[in-house]
């Protein structure tokens, strides 16, 4: 489609259209604004409907991106679904979990294994993690205040590491 004019609950389009910083803004924000332009276009009263439902309405207006970003989406998806688990603490501590370091040391090796690359002795899959946030200067910022070039900037300084999130 090369646009939809649609009403969705008030708080739904507002989350489609929160930027980096507000309260609403969350994996929906960024990875809607990734693949298209979003606009609020108007409010709509509930006592527009017969008979009035119990919430507010939205009509926004979505325009996919063409041509899509050149991301492969599902490392970008693994990447922010980790980052928005808890948007407000720093992405040194979202990435601390043992969850994701299993997960990361898991993907790490599979990478390794198809490129024939060999896995140094004394290798932990924290510090690399640690040395990718502080080498893109990302160790101490909160997923709700980047946007979607920090995380493309992040996404890569993950991959040239060789840690994938899919």
């Amino acid at each position: 489609f090369r646009c939809a004019i649609l009403m969705f609950q008030r708080e739904f389009a507002l989350r489609l259209v929160a930027k980096p910083g507000t309260k609403l803004y969350c994996r929906l924000s960024i990875n809607t604004q990734l693949l298209a332009r979003v606009d609020h276009l108007m409010k709509v009263g509930k006592n527009n409907f017969r008979p009035p439902p119990k919430v507010e309405s939205s009509v926004v207006r979505i325009e996919p991106k063409n041509p899509p970003p050149p991301i492969n989406f599902k490392e970008w998806d693994g990447l922010v679904r980790i980052a928005f688990v808890r948007k407000n603490k720093t992405l040194s501590a979202a990435f601390k979990s043992s969850a994701v370091e299993q997960l990361l040391d898991h993907n790490y090796r599979i990478h390794c294994s198809l490129h024939n690359t060999e896995i140094p002795e004394n290798f932990k899959i924290a510090e690399i993690i640690q040395t990718v946030l502080k080498n893109t200067g990302y160790s101490e910022k909160r997923a709700r205040s980047m946007d979607i070039d920090d995380f493309i900037r992040l996404l890569h300084g993950f991959n040239s590491e060789g840690i994938h999130f899919s």
